[in-house]
């Protein structure tokens, strides 16, 4: 029987920050919080990006919810936070924020890489850039659910 906990899953307006994803997490049992923010830039592939945003498909909570749910079965005894952001975002906010609470630093490593890298990979949320030349692309259209 896994003692891991999914303490939140979610796709959203709401700002975020590993503050209180690290304060959701931690418990005395816990020995390691690794903590993961992926950050809005100013560049993609060398291209001055002047804004974006995040839309996702109206799965995606709980397609997040599962990755979350999934990664807490394949690694005992942690503790899950994770959030990503919709809507328009600015240079310096967090679009995607993780914590991952365990006893010991190398799992609370895995589950985190392993959380992040899945929620980039199965969560519907795609990004429009506009890059300061007046350019738009969308990142992860492609793989939009039918």
């Amino acid at each position: 029987m896994s003692t891991s906990h999914v303490v939140a899953a979610t796709v959203g307006e709401s700002v975020l920050d590993t503050e209180t994803a690290y304060d959701a997490v931690w418990t005395p049992q816990d020995g390691a919080v690794v903590t993961f923010s992926g950050i809005v830039r100013n560049h993609d592939g060398g291209r001055d990006v002047a804004s974006l945003g995040y839309s996702a498909h109206p799965t995606a909570g709980a397609v997040i919810a599962d990755v979350a749910a999934e990664t807490a079965r394949k690694y005992d005894g942690v503790r899950i936070w994770v959030a990503h952001r919709t809507g328009p975002l600015e240079i310096g906010d967090a679009a995607l924020v993780a914590a991952v609470a365990s006893a010991h630093r190398g799992t609370a490593f895995a589950a985190c890489a392993e959380l992040v890298d899945t929620v980039k990979a199965q969560v519907p949320v795609w990004k429009e850039q506009v890059f300061a030349d007046g350019t738009v692309e969308w990142v992860g259209v492609s793989d939009a659910p039918a």
